[in-house]
């Protein structure tokens, strides 16, 4: 598991969206999260794959957004954040295993068939009876 800085990502309070009541439009609990990939101290390898990922919060400068808006609280928001930014960097760091392409064994392939035949009988009773 991979542990990162506090120095390297910087935290941001701002206001939260959606419903708060009265003070929704004082305090300011959500989190904006900022990590400059490239900037970072994590290895070269390790950047090259959050940068190449998909992912749509990371910018064309390199830097991973996360906003924190989920609890009522500016810490329980920060905590939020910093667990999401760890569980990133993680997952980007697991390799999987590569996938062997395997043919379904012959008794897999008759339970396929007989399956299908059994969903075509159900299938073939349930039409109108002919009248004689």
């Amino acid at each position: 598991m991979i542990e990162i800085p506090e120095t390297e990502y910087e935290l941001t309070a701002i206001r939260a969206q959606g419903a708060g009541g009265q003070n929704v439009n004082k305090v300011s609990s959500a989190i904006h999260l900022r990590f400059d990939i490239v900037a970072s101290s994590l290895s070269d390898w390790l950047k090259e794959r959050l940068l190449n990922s998909k992912d749509s919060r990371i910018t064309d400068e390199g830097v991973l957004v996360l906003k924190a808006q989920q609890y009522r609280t500016q810490e329980a928001n920060k905590k939020d954040a910093i667990k999401r930014l760890h569980e990133i960097v993680n997952a980007a760091n697991q390799v999987k295993p590569t996938r062997y392409a395997t043919r379904p064994t012959r008794a897999s392939q008759k339970r396929r068939v007989d399956s299908k035949s059994l969903r075509g009988q159900i299938k073939r009773l349930r039409g109108k009876i002919a009248a004689e």
